[in-house]
Formats: structure tokens, C-alpha cells, sequence
């Protein structure tokens, strides 16, 4: 980023907003900051955005969804819409248009989970999947992250993990504990138990409907964030040429489906079936 800065200067601004206090926080650009703070440039152009603070933690969400954000960065930014702006899970997942599941996954890996634990996510070492599965453990009293080291060292899997976790939770006493947890050590109670396989239930129509839906939401509000975050040409000359002509022949595909979108909602979808087989 240094050397693109020195080279090519400031191609874009950064983005920032107005917290309460009025003071700039960067929603995007964080890097460039830093480089340009690095080269010893004295100003930067900035672009302020116009939203308070839960439009602008839902805007990095969006931001940064194909970037990498960790499953725990995202329970941070949950969790301060949650304590902070006092949004309940629901208005949070119809905000972010995920799941309610989704949110309430978020809050427990931050908030279920000791600080040790979250450290072994960040690192790497723990799968989020696999440490929301010692979630059910207390806190504060060590054994959360005595049973992560054992995860980590057996290289055990989620399912195993449900299962230690299950079998420590009966533990009444330190001494229970230890013994159980040496068995799992010792891998003694890691073979996972035969059984029929359960079959996956087939996703009903109404439910496919539903998914897809709330995916075009998804993709829509990431798609416009992204489109106003910076102009097409601070991208580069061919590349914003291919997302012209990629937008381009988008927009037919939005006004079919505008149109139909909007003869299902008053009830003409059979109409739209038969013209379709016609």
C-alpha cells in the first residue's frame, strides 16, 4: 500500500462517518491511513458518509463479507449492535439479513467464551464451530480453555468435542473433572459411536423460496455497498470497463425480476407460469 501510495498517489478517499461525539471513524481505508501516516503525508482525502452508528457497523459488515472477517470479528460488531445500539437478535438479523441463528451464534462466541478461548479462534488453532461446542462449559473458572488445549492437542472434531463437552458438564467435582478429562486425554472415549445415518431433509419449496430470497437481499445490500464505496474507475481502466459491461447486462436480468417480483406479490404468479410454459 506504501508503494502504491508513493507511486500512484490517493486513488480513492477513505470512508469515514460522525460518531455521537463527532469524531471521524474509518468505515473504509484503514490501511491507506496507516501508509499514508507512514510516507509522512500530511492530509488524506476523505469521504464522509451520512449515517449513524448502526448503518455504519451493518455497512462494514457488508464491506468487508469477501474480504475475510473472522467469525469472531463479526461477533464483535454483533455484540456492540446488540449492548451498545441495544438492537434486539431479531432486528439485528433482519438488518444484516441473516438468520436469527446466525446472530445469536455470533453473541455466544463472544460472549460464551472465555477471553483464552477466543485468543485460540483468532490464532487459528480452534475452529469457530469447534469452540462454540465448549460454550455449554463455565466460565471463569479455567475449564473452558482447559478443554480447548485438549481439543487442540487431540485434534479432535466437532462432534467429539459436543460429546467431551456433554460428558464434563456431569462432572460435580475438580476430581470428577480431572478424571474425566484424562479419559478424553487418553483417548479412551474418542471413538465416535455407530449408528444410522440420519437422512437430510429435503428444503421445501417454500423454503427454497425463502433461502433465496433472503441470499438476493444479501448480495443486493453488499452489491450497492460496494458500488458506493468508490467509483468504478479508481479500480483501474480494464477492470472497471468488465464491471461496466458485467452491470450492464445485469440490469435487464433486475427489471424481470422486478416485474415479477411484484406480479407475485399481488397474486398473479399463475399467470406468470403459464407465460412462461407458453
Amino acid at each position: 500500500m506504501r508503494r502504491s501510495l508513493d507511486r500512484y498517489g490517493q486513488l480513492q478517499p477513505v470512508v469515514a462517518f460522525r460518531d455521537e461525539s463527532r469524531q471521524l471513524e474509518i468505515l473504509d481505508g484503514l490501511k491507506r491511513l496507516r501508509a499514508a501516516r507512514a510516507l509522512g503525508w500530511p492530509e488524506l482525502s476523505v469521504r464522509i458518509a451520512e449515517v449513524g452508528s448502526v448503518d455504519a457497523k451493518v455497512w462494514l459488515l457488508e464491506l468487508h463479507q469477501c474480504r475475510g472477517l473472522s467469525e469472531l470479528e463479526e461477533g464483535w460488531l454483533v455484540r456492540s449492535l446488540h449492548r451498545d445500539d441495544r438492537l434486539s437478535q431479531g432486528a439485528i438479523a433482519q438488518r444484516l439479513g441473516r438468520h436469527k441463528s446466525w446472530v445469536s451464534r455470533r453473541l455466544l462466541l463472544v460472549e460464551g467464551l472465555e477471553t483464552a478461548v477466543q485468543t485460540d479462534v483468532r490464532l487459528g488453532l480452534l475452529k469457530p464451530r469447534t469452540a462454540l461446542a465448549l460454550g455449554p462449559l463455565p466460565r471463569g473458572n479455567g475449564r473452558q480453555t482447559e478443554a480447548a488445549a485438549l481439543v487442540i492437542r487431540r485434534g479432535m472434531t466437532v462432534r467429539q468435542t459436543e460429546r467431551m463437552v456433554t460428558d464434563l458438564a456431569q462432572a460435580q467435582s475438580a476430581e470428577e473433572w480431572s478424571v474425566h478429562l484424562t479419559r478424553w486425554d487418553e483417548g479412551t472415549t474418542m471413538t465416535t459411536p455407530k449408528g444410522p445415518v440420519r437422512p437430510r431433509r429435503t428444503r421445501s419449496e417454500a423454503e427454497a423460496i425463502s433461502l433465496d430470497i433472503t441470499m438476493l437481499r444479501r448480495i443486493g445490500a453488499r452489491l450497492e455497498a460496494r458500488l458506493l464505496a468508490r467509483p468504478l474507475n479508481s479500480l483501474g481502466w480494464e477492470p472497471a470497463g468488465i464491471l461496466r459491461h458485467a452491470l450492464a447486462e445485469l440490469l435487464p436480468v433486475l427489471r424481470v425480476l422486478s416485474s415479477v417480483v411484484e406480479r407475485a406479490v399481488k397474486g398473479e404468479v399463475q399467470t406468470v407460469q403459464h407465460e412462461v410454459v407458453a
